[in-house]
This record gives structure tokens, C-alpha cells and sequence, in this order.
């Protein structure tokens, strides 16, 4: 992971987290069935990563330009209720969001993969890339993931977000104490 000089205590600041979907929750892979139906993979140690932080204060939402079931379906298996699909302006949709958690820019963080994400990426205080962004994107980032989309950049920012919050030590004393052990074995989704 790289990260710039200020990421820390940007970080620190972050109470949402938006995500760009094929190339940062997906490894860009669309995959066809024979009836034109559409599939995507996405990573479940990113997935565990989104609802731990979820479970710990921080919100999350979605801008994607592409529209796709499968989008609206992991969404929702993960908790993610703001969920802004066929957005080509993601600008717009960003400004939407901002408003619907009442946030200012320096608490929202984004996560972007390529050119497209770049009218949001300048805008919030936190702005993270996938370790296979494509340079444009990684040169204006805080955080530079070491894995690439799909594969666990997600879980990587959403760790070192916690992290810096002061959040890591005691999600890991809950999987560590065996009381607490059983208590999170039922009540988070990957």
C-alpha cells in the first residue's frame, strides 16, 4: 500500500465510504450466460470489510455507470443503501448522496478505479485506488491499495480507515473473545 503524508489524518475524518463498482467491488470482469444474463464476482473478504465498518459507525453508498441486478443484489445482501446505477455524470449522483447524509466533503471517501471516477475523486477529502487503477487516478490518490479490484483493495481501505479511526483493536478483540465470538458469527455478512 502507498499512502500520501495528510492520508492518515484524512482518514480519520471519514464517516462514508463510496464505492465505484467494475474494476474496484469486481475485477472489471462481465461475464454473459447464453440468455444474455449478466454476471459479476465480487470478493468476500471486501464484502466482510464493507459491513465490519458498517457495524463500526462508517456509512457506505455506491456510484456506478453501469446498471446491473447483480449490483442491486450485493448492495443490498451488504447493507449498502444508497446505491446510484447508469450514472455517466457521477458528479450529479455524488452531490445527491452528500446531501442525503448531510456530510461535507472532507468526511466522504471514494474509491475509484478509473477516469470516469475522477469528477468525485477530486472533490471528497479521502480518495482511494485499487492497486490496477490506471495512473491518472493513482497519481491524485491518499491511499494506494496493493491489491487490485475485485480482489481485496476494498478490504484494504476499509482497514486502514478503521484503523486510524482507532476501530481495528476492538473489532478484533470481538473475534477473539469467545462471548463475542458467537455474537458476530450470526450477525455479519460477507
Amino acid at each position: 500500500m502507498k499512502i500520501s503524508g495528510d492520508a492518515i489524518d484524512r482518514a480519520k475524518k471519514i464517516k462514508l465510504v463510496i464505492f465505484d463498482v467494475d474494476g474496484v467491488l469486481t475485477d472489471s470482469g462481465i461475464y454473459i450466460g447464453e440468455h444474455g444474463e449478466i454476471f459479476k464476482a465480487f470478493n468476500c473478504r471486501d464484502g466482510f470489510g464493507i459491513t465490519i465498518a458498517q457495524k463500526f459507525g462508517i456509512k457506505t453508498a455506491i456510484i456506478t455507470g453501469r446498471e446491473s441486478v447483480c449490483t442491486a443484489n450485493r448492495a443490498r445482501e451488504l447493507g449498502i443503501s444508497v446505491v446510484k446505477q447508469g450514472q455517466m455524470n457521477k458528479r450529479n449522483a455524488y452531490k445527491e448522496i452528500k446531501a442525503e447524509f448531510n456530510l461535507d466533503d472532507e468526511e466522504i471517501a471514494y474509491v475509484a478505479d478509473d477516469v470516469i471516477d475522477l469528477p468525485v475523486f477530486v472533490q471528497v477529502g479521502f480518495r482511494a485506488a485499487v492497486g490496477d487503477a490506471k495512473p491518472e487516478v493513482k497519481e491524485r490518490a491518499h491511499f494506494i491499495a496493493e491489491n487490485p479490484g475485485g480482489r481485496g483493495a476494498v478490504r484494504e481501505v476499509m482497514e486502514f480507515i478503521l484503523k486510524v479511526q482507532g476501530k481495528w483493536a476492538e473489532i478484533i478483540r470481538q473475534y477473539t473473545t469467545v462471548e463475542d465470538v458467537e455474537k458476530n458469527s450470526d450477525s455479519i455478512n460477507q
